[in-house]
């Protein structure tokens, strides 16, 4: 069997398993696709639209922010959430040259 050099920065593997786990699961994705159709939404109008509970809502966001896959703006006491397409577009691309190199196997 041929060894091969790994050379992995733990710290971007890190922040990189956090941000597939933030993409991975349903509810977050629904969220994502809530807030692209509205531009800019407050919580409240995600957690009643969605009819989630508010403490879900706040969890999964929580989670999109922590990943900077989501960006908060406060306005008073209301909190805006829009999405960063910076960081949505080189996760997919990401995932498209993963998928590629896996298929060229």
């Amino acid at each position: 069997m041929k060894r091969v050099k790994v050379g992995i920065d733990s710290d971007k593997l890190h922040l990189s398993s956090e941000l597939l786990r933030a993409l991975a699961h349903p509810l977050r994705l629904k969220i994502l696709d809530f807030i692209d159709k509205n531009n800019a939404i407050n919580v409240n109008k995600i957690y009643n639209t969605l009819k989630l509970e508010q403490s879900i809502t706040s969890q999964h966001l929580r989670i999109l922010r922590d990943t900077n896959l989501v960006d908060a703006d406060r306005d008073g006491k209301y909190v805006h959430y829009t999405l960063n397409y910076g960081t949505i577009e080189k996760a997919v691309k990401a995932i498209h040259r993963y998928n590629d190199a896996v298929r060229k196997r």
